[in-house]
């Protein structure tokens, strides 16, 4: 059963049967699940991937290189609303999405397989990234590299309104946990450790908040600053509890944390220890998601529109939008963590 066998047996032209399966933005839901399902019920479930790849030179698949692990990604809110978004888009268009973990060393095989990439995120050498994704139409999000469109969000300007707000009281003590802002390292930190803001997003957020210090007559240098490498509830556990059971005399009443996982392990813990939040200690985060407004006391943050990105990224990728860098905006949530 061929796809032309069936357009001749539904008595619809070749290409009526090809957009049902290749272009489903080219025909309406029900006329699309119409033929898909007298199609199926003939014994053809679609072209051949090989053959269609052979012919065309083209997979249909879209391969997204990630940061981190599969399981960390999925789990994590930001980057899985954004695979959501990217996912989205794909599906309107008829494309597939892959999965990459990473890992640069095994990815070459999956890299090979796209007719474009999404670079998502922190990787390390830039050289490495542009030899393995050469030739093809590739997309970042959240990471810079040269010579490629990126999609990111303006972090500076959000982390220095951020602050600004939260210093609108004037803190005894404050205090910053990053993430990713070094290599590797795991809990207090110097500046001098600090990777480039061109190899972390995070980089930039803390860049805005040294700005607001700086603005308050505060010395960024002089501000306890504490790096976590993983953002999850067990990886910042750690890190924010050594923080937390400082003595009273040098414990922050202002922390200011660069993602919103890790200020609400910042308020969990502190809610254990008999601190009250805001009264004893102020909090914010970065990301909205949607934990952090739907608790109490609820985030004071910054939102960002992850599932945007994606779709954002996957248009450009599928030439829907020009392939060129986009910065998109951000709002600020003022919560009672930090009112």
């Amino acid at each position: 059963m061929t796809l032309k066998t069936v357009a001749a047996r539904l008595g619809v032209s070749a290409a009526t049967v090809s957009n049902a399966f290749n272009r489903p933005d080219q025909l309406s839901q029900a006329r699309r699940e119409e033929i898909l399902a007298a199609a199926a019920a003939l014994g053809y479930h679609g072209p051949d991937s090989r053959g269609r790849m052979l012919r065309t030179g083209r997979s249909g698949i879209i391969a997204m290189l990630l940061a981190e692990n599969l399981f960390y990604s999925l789990s994590d809110s930001v980057a899985s609303e954004l695979i959501a978004g990217v996912a989205a888009q794909l599906d309107q268009h008829g494309h597939s999405l892959m999965l990459l973990p990473g890992r640069l060393e095994q990815t070459t095989g999956g890299v090979d397989m796209a007719d474009g990439i999404i670079v998502y995120g922190l990787h390390g050498a830039s050289s490495h990234i542009l030899d393995l994704i050469a030739g093809r139409p590739a997309v970042a999000i959240d990471i810079d590299l040269p010579g490629i469109a990126a999609v990111n969000i303006d972090n500076y300007p959000a982390s220095l309104a951020l602050t600004r707000h939260a210093l609108r009281q004037p803190p005894r003590r404050v205090a910053i946990v990053g993430l990713r802002l070094t290599q590797s390292h795991v809990g207090q930190v110097g500046l001098d450790a600090l990777l480039s803001a061109d190899l972390t997003i995070t980089r930039r957020r803390l860049d805005g908040i040294f700005k607001a210090l700086t603005e308050a007559a505060i010395d960024p240098s002089s501000v306890a600053l504490w790096n976590i490498d993983q953002n999850t509830y067990d990886g910042c556990v750690p890190v924010v509890a050594e923080l937390l059971d400082q003595p009273a005399a040098t414990r922050p009443d202002l922390l200011i944390c660069l993602s919103d996982r890790i200020a609400l392990t910042a308020i969990d813990l502190a809610e254990r220890r008999g601190l009250r939040v805001p009264a004893d200690l102020r909090i914010t985060g970065f990301d909205g998601i949607a934990e952090g407004q739907q608790r109490r006391p609820r985030l004071t943050t910054v939102r960002q529109d992850s599932a945007a990105k994606g779709r954002l990224a996957a248009a450009m990728l599928l030439d829907l939008e020009p392939r060129r860098s986009r910065t998109l905006e951000t709002e600020l949530l003022i919560g009672d963590s930090a009112p």
